[in-house]
C-alpha cells in the first residue's frame, strides 16, 4: 500500500490512497521555529519527528511512501530503506486550513490564519538571511573594497606628491612605486637626509640612492619646516596603513575565494575571479550565463555600441586582465579570449553547483593547450583587408528653380504673418 507523505507549513501529514489521514508529525507552534525544520525539510535533511513517522506508518502495513521533495525521498531511503517515490500531492496539498484543525494544530480558521501569516514572514526573513550568508557575496564585496582601496591610495598619493614636490620635487621622477616614495618621505623628512648610505639601507637600487643624493643637494625645492613637514608625513603614514590594509585584503580574499571558486580561482586567479563575481551579482548568477556572455562581461558600453552603430563588437572584458590574455599578441587575443570564456564557464558551474569537486587543473591544463595551439596556428598576423571602396555620390534630384517656387513662399510667408497679427489681437 501507499502512503502519501505531505508537507504542509505546520507539519507532515501522511494520508492513505483515499485521502484519509493515517499518521502526523506536527512542526513546533513557534513560527520561527517551524519555518526552520520547513527551510531543512526542503534541503532534504529529515529529522527525527520525520523518521519516527515513517516507522509508525510502515507498522500500519504501509510499504511505499510518496514524497513531493526528492531530496526527502533519496534522504529516507537511504537511512530507512524502504521504497519511495516522487509526485505531486495533488488536491490533498488544497486542505491545509481543514488538515490543521483536525489535527488540533489550531482551533479555527480564524487562527490558521494568522500563524500562517507569521510563518510566511518569518520563512521569508530566513530565505533572505541565507541569500546574504553565501559566501560569494562576501567575495564581492571584499574584491569591491579592494578597488575603492586603489583608488583612495591613488588620490592621496597624487596629493603626496604635489605636496612635498614643494620641498622635494626631483624625488617625483625618480621614485615611481607610489609605497616606496610615501615610506622615504616618512622616513627621511627632508631632503638633506638623503645620502646614499641611508638610501641604499632604505632598499633603494644603488644607480637611484646615487642619482637622488645628489639631486637632494642641487634641488630647486623650497626650505621647510618641521611644522609644515609633520603633516605631510602623517599623510605617508597613512597611506602605508592603507597599503597594509590592502595586502591583508588580497589575502583574506585569496582564502575566501579558495573556499568558495577554487576551480575560476586556478584559472584566472582571486581577484579576477572574484570581479567577475561582483559585476554578475552572484556566483550561481555567472554559472547560468553562457560564455560568450562571460566573455564580454564588463565591455557593455562597448558591445552596446557596436549593436547601435554597427561598430566592431568587443572581443573581451573584464577577462582582459588575465595575464594569458593581455599578453598575448593582438590578433591573437579574440581566439585566446573565446576559449578563457568557455573554461571559465565550465569552472563556474563546476564550483557553483558541483558539490564541491575541483577539476581546476584539468581545465587550467587543456587551455594551455588550447592557447599554445593558437599561437602556432596564427604566428603572423593576418593578411591586411583591401579598404572598402566609398560608395559612388549619389546625383541629387533635380529641384526646381528658386524662382520657380518664388509665389508658393511669398504664399507661405503670408499666411504666417496673418497667423502672427491674429495671435497679437487676442
Amino acid at each position: 500500500m501507499k502512503a502519501f507523505m505531505v508537507q504542509f507549513p505546520f507539519g507532515i501529514l501522511a494520508f492513505d490512497e483515499e485521502h484519509k489521514l493515517i499518521e502526523k508529525a506536527l512542526f513546533p507552534k513557534k513560527t520561527r521555529a517551524a519555518a526552520k525544520t520547513f527551510l531543512r525539510l526542503e534541503a532534504g535533511k529529515i529529522s527525527a519527528d520525520i523518521t519516527s513517522l515513517v516507522n509508525l506508518v510502515r507498522d500500519a502495513g504501509y510499504d511505499t511512501f510518496v514524497f513531493e521533495n526528492p531530496n526527502v525521498a533519496g534522504e529516507v531511503r537511504k537511512a530507512l530503506d524502504v521504497a519511495v517515490e516522487v509526485a505531486e500531492a495533488g488536491e490533498l496539498r488544497g486542505h491545509a486550513e481543514q488538515a490543521a484543525i483536525e489535527t488540533g494544530f489550531v482551533k479555527d480558521a480564524e487562527e490558521f490564519n494568522l500563524w500562517t501569516r507569521s510563518f510566511t514572514m518569518e520563512l521569508a526573513k530566513l530565505r533572505v538571511k541565507g541569500a546574504v550568508e553565501q559566501r560569494d557575496l562576501i567575495a564581492a564585496q571584499a574584491i569591491q573594497t579592494l578597488d575603492d582601496l586603489d583608488r583612495s591610495v591613488n588620490l592621496f598619493m597624487g596629493r603626496l606628491r604635489e605636496w612635498y614636490g614643494v620641498h622635494f620635487p626631483e624625488l617625483d621622477r625618480l621614485i615611481e612605486k607610489h609605497e616606496t616614495y610615501a615610506r622615504l618621505v616618512l622616513n627621511f623628512g627632508e631632503r638633506e637626509n638623503y645620502t646614499i648610505e641611508a638610501l641604499e639601507k632604505a632598499d633603494i637600487p644603488k644607480a637611484k640612492a646615487e642619482a637622488a643624493a645628489e639631486v637632494a643637494e642641487t634641488s630647486m625645492g623650497a626650505d621647510i619646516s618641521k611644522t609644515d613637514l609633520m603633516p605631510i608625513q602623517t599623510l605617508a603614514k597613512n597611506v602605508l596603513e592603507m597599503y597594509d590594509l590592502r595586502q591583508s585584503m588580497e589575502s583574506y580574499l585569496d582564502k575566501t575565494m579558495e573556499e568558495v571558486a577554487p576551480n575560476m580561482r586556478s584559472l584566472v586567479g582571486s581577484l579576477l575571479g572574484a570581479r567577475l563575481i561582483a559585476i554578475a551579482g552572484s556566483l550561481r548568477n555567472l554559472a547560468m550565463r553562457p560564455a560568450s556572455t562571460i566573455q564580454v562581461l564588463g565591455a557593455e558600453k562597448a558591445l552596446f555600441r557596436s549593436l547601435k552603430t554597427g561598430a566592431r563588437p568587443p572581443k573581451h572584458g573584464l577577462i582582459f586582465q588575465a595575464a594569458l590574455l593581455h599578453d598575448a599578441k593582438r590578433w591573437q587575443r579574440g581566439k585566446i579570449a573565446r576559449a578563457l570564456a568557455g573554461k571559465l564557464s565550465i569552472a563556474a558551474r563546476a564550483d557553483a553547483f558541483g558539490g564541491g569537486r575541483y577539476i581546476g587543473d584539468r581545465l587550467k591544463a587543456d587551455l594551455n593547450r588550447r592557447i599554445e595551439e593558437i599561437k602556432e596556428k596564427y604566428k603572423e598576423p593576418p593578411p591586411l583587408k583591401e579598404r572598402r571602396q566609398a560608395p559612388e555620390r549619389r546625383e541629387f534630384r533635380e529641384r526646381r528653380p528658386y524662382q520657380d517656387r518664388r509665389p508658393e513662399r511669398r504664399e507661405q510667408r503670408g499666411r504666417e504673418g496673418n497667423r502672427r497679427k491674429d495671435w497679437r489681437a487676442r
